[in-house]
């Protein structure tokens, strides 16, 4: 239950919405019982040619349902007495119109009142659930399966947005019950106290079934991201399952996880299908039980129940089988989606490990230099860094080298605190990156990667990415500087071209020069290039060192490279192998050292 009101809360003004709702159904179920109420009238004027019965004086007023019944019958016998059954018979049509009428409304505004939150919540937990995954840790990432994020955004909310509808359905069932039971007491209270000997029983025999499916519908959802997992990962992959004739084994790996969500799914509509089946043979056992004795009671003419008044009766109450089946499914569909919300509420209330301090001091400008203390970094207890102890400057470029998986790139990630050290310090003007405001730090900070990361969007809104109010002006500068506007005038709508998933219709080069032109737009003081051109053939690696030596003018640079030809003209080059720093200097000195550098230069010109 407390799961379902966390729910409901994201509904804006959600209290002031259920007492509508629940007026809206109550006045609903009111006047839809009413004209139910107009059979007996009704049978009496066709089948009993009842005319006999005197006008009783005229009600007084009074809140109740006696004085609607009393005011009703007033007028049917005033009528039936000054202008004959036919007129009555005109009178009750008519009135049975209105009521109908008068109780759709009702009903329609409920069902408005319901959709309206229904919608609500869905936005407004999907918009929770991005803003929560948007501002986790990137280490987050590197644990959790894509596709089972994607498959909570879309169909754990999809549970939950049915929930909502069918749960409401649920409040207002009960309020339709209780307003029949209140009738069928009215009428006989004997047959009334016997029908109601067997919804206990219903109601045991309905929860057991429903207990049983909340650990189902876990199993389906999680099974269902791992679908959209394995999809989204074929479909990024294309190429190399081709290449690889790995299509069979895909397929292999898909059929027998759709073959285990078919399971858990099939158990589960065994249960769910069940459930109203069951309360309706119950129900027609009760009926057909009510016929004997309450038929036995009208034959014999020892009850108190006229045949008008036994019809109405049975009327009344198979009227209620409906509800309650509604109500049996609003709790089936309630359990299903409290499965789903609790996957959805263990992100949204997953905190960042990495965020801004209360009282953060928000980084401006940055002046003097970036400065690396005892840092130590590890994954998961594996070390990836020890000790480092590093100055970089203002307006310098110092470049990373080093074999493959020795540290660098996570040192890098440590200036933007993708990541936090794991012990020792890292400063921005002498002031700790923890005390920093993250997103004004961030804001000092641009990053150039390997893997050109571009939207199917235009060419503009890629290079003006993140960045409010662009001009059209300074998007082309930056382009121009980027070496990239030549090539984008040649493209079929220029700056407007989609370019496709992850930039698909561009050449690598093309694209690194996008990310480039997005980086001179910000204009950041600190760049972050990260093995920036080690994709590229010779010709685009030339066109995007151009840009990038035009990127890093007057700013502060921390360059990673494998291709050691790129970075000669650094202010320092740092050597870093198993996360600790071995050499440190300019080219020429690094070559004299005959170090890992000398060596790693010497092969690569080999």
């Amino acid at each position: 239950m407390k799961i379902y009101l966390r729910i409901l809360q994201y509904a804006p003004n959600i209290n002031s919405r259920i007492v509508k709702f629940i007026l809206f159904s109550f006045l609903g179920a009111a006047f839809g019982a009413s004209y139910l109420g107009l059979l007996k009238p009704l049978l009496e004027v066709i089948f009993l040619q009842n005319t006999a019965e005197s006008v009783p004086a005229y009600p007084a007023f009074s809140l109740s349902v006696n004085y609607v019944r009393d005011l009703f019958n007033y007028h049917f016998l005033k009528i039936i007495e000054e202008n004959g059954q036919v007129r009555a018979l005109l009178f009750v049509c008519i009135s049975i119109i209105v009521l109908v009428l008068i109780s759709n409304i009702f009903r329609y505004m409920e069902r408005m009142v319901a959709s309206r939150i229904k919608v609500d919540v869905v936005k407004n937990i999907r918009m929770d659930i991005f803003r929560n995954v948007s501002r986790l840790e990137i280490a987050y990432f590197n644990d959790q399966r894509k596709g089972d994020l994607i498959s909570r955004f879309t169909n754990d909310v999809g549970e939950v947005e049915g929930t909502v509808l069918n749960s409401l359905k649920a409040v207002k069932e009960p309020i339709t019950l209780i307003i029949h039971i209140g009738i069928l007491f009215s009428i006989s209270v004997k047959l009334t106290l016997f029908t109601l000997i067997v919804l206990p029983v219903t109601g045991y025999v309905i929860s057991t079934i429903i207990k049983r499916l909340k650990k189902k519908a876990k199993q389906s959802q999680e099974s269902m991201g791992r679908i959209v997992n394995i999809l989204d990962e074929t479909f990024g992959s294309m190429r190399v399952i081709n290449a690889f004739n790995a299509r069979q084994f895909l397929t292999d790996k898909i059929d027998a996880e759709t073959s285990y969500h078919r399971k858990v799914n099939l158990s589960i509509s065994r249960k769910n299908e069940l459930a109203a089946p069951l309360s309706e043979f119950l129900g027609i056992i009760v009926v057909a039980t009510i016929l004997y004795f309450g038929g036995h009671s009208v034959l014999s003419g020892t009850g108190d129940l006229s045949p008008a008044s036994f019809i109405v009766f049975l009327v009344f109450f198979t009227m209620m089988i409906q509800p309650a089946k509604n109500f049996s499914n609003g709790l089936t569909s309630l359990q299903k989606g409290i499965s789903s919300a609790e996957r959805i509420f263990k992100i949204i209330d997953t905190k960042p490990a990495i965020q801004s301090k209360a009282n953060a001091v928000i980084l401006t400008k940055f002046s003097e230099a970036i400065e690396f203390v005892d840092v130590s970094f590890a994954y998961d207890k594996e070390p990836v860094l020890r000790n480092i102890h590093l100055k970089i400057q203002k307006g310098k470029t110092i470049a990373l080298v080093g074999p493959s998986g020795g540290g660098k790139s996570t040192l890098a990630d440590l200036i933007p605190r993708f990541y936090d050290p794991t012990s020792g310090d890292v400063r921005i003007d002498g002031i700790s990156l923890r005390d920093c405001e993250l997103e004004s730090l961030r804001g000092q900070i641009g990053v150039v990667t390997q893997e050109s990361i571009l939207f199917n969007d235009t060419i503009f809104n890629n290079i003006a990415f993140g960045m409010k109010d662009m001009k059209e002006e300074d998007v082309i500068r930056a382009a121009k500087i980027a070496h990239a506007h030549d090539f984008i005038m040649q493209t079929e709508d220029g700056y407007q071209t989609v370019i496709g998933e992850r930039g698909s219709k561009l050449s690598g080069g093309q694209r690194q020069r996008i990310s480039i032109a997005r980086a001179v737009l910000k204009n950041p003081p600190i760049l972050i290039l990260d093995e920036a051109t080690s994709a590229l053939d010779s010709e685009s690696e030339r066109l995007v060192q151009d840009a990038l030596f035009s990127l890093m003018k007057n700013r502060t640079s921390i360059v990673i490279a494998h291709r050691l030809s790129t970075i000669q003209h650094a202010d320092e080059i740092i050597v870093i192998q198993d996360g600790q720093v071995i050499e440190r200097g300019k080219h020429d000195s690094l070559i004299l050292q005959n170090g890992l550098y000398r060596k790693l230069n010497e092969i690569q010109r080999m």
